[in-house]
């Protein structure tokens, strides 16, 4: 009988060191989240790179470096013009409602935030900013023209009757130095 007692007790003391050696041992790390799959998540894309920014006369009047962040959920921007104004933004299509968004910021301390999507290979951004001369409605769109991107800004201070260009840029690749 006694030996039919060690005989139980090794088993259990066996089980309790196996169950505590498992528990122990580190585990795999966790997959990596799925991102954002869905085909609507990739309509901005064409606006991804680095880029050096022209006005319709020719004049380079900025660079600008568009990123995919946060396992390709969302756009970040980075704009460097000739002059000191500098601003970001983050751009995310919003699934649950079916919408891009754009939240972007200067060193200006201005906030413009746009929404809307795309039409016709057109992305199209639309929103309201209130100054001192009242409610401006923003309206800023942005066409892959062949290599190059077109973004063209206009602003209208009677909700959408009469629009002013404000920005019209030529985005051409950034062409990378070469060391001889």
């Amino acid at each position: 009988m006694k030996l039919f007692a060690r005989f139980i007790t090794l088993l259990v003391i066996s089980g309790a060191s196996a169950t505590l050696s498992a528990e122990s041992t580190p585990s795999s790390p966790p997959p990596p989240p799925p991102g954002c799959p869905a085909e609507e998540h990739r309509q901005f894309d064409f606006w991804v790179g680095e880029w050096e920014v022209f006005n319709p006369e020719g004049q380079k009047v900025g660079e600008n470096t568009i990123t995919k962040v946060l396992d390709g959920c969302a756009l970040h921007e980075s704009w460097i013009s000739e002059s000191p104004f500098r601003g970001n933004s983050y751009n995310i299509y919003d699934a649950s409602r079916g919408v891009w968004h754009q939240s972007w910021v200067d060193n200006t301390g201005t906030l413009l935030q746009l929404e809307g999507g795309t039409k016709d290979g057109v992305m199209e951004l639309v929103g309201e900013t209130q100054g001192a001369q009242g409610k401006t409605l923003n309206r800023i769109r942005w066409t892959q023209e062949e290599a190059f991107v077109r973004q063209v800004w206009q602003i209208s201070q009677d909700n959408g009757d009469n629009w002013q260009t404000i920005f019209n840029g030529l985005y051409k690749p950034k062409q990378q130095e070469t060391t001889d």
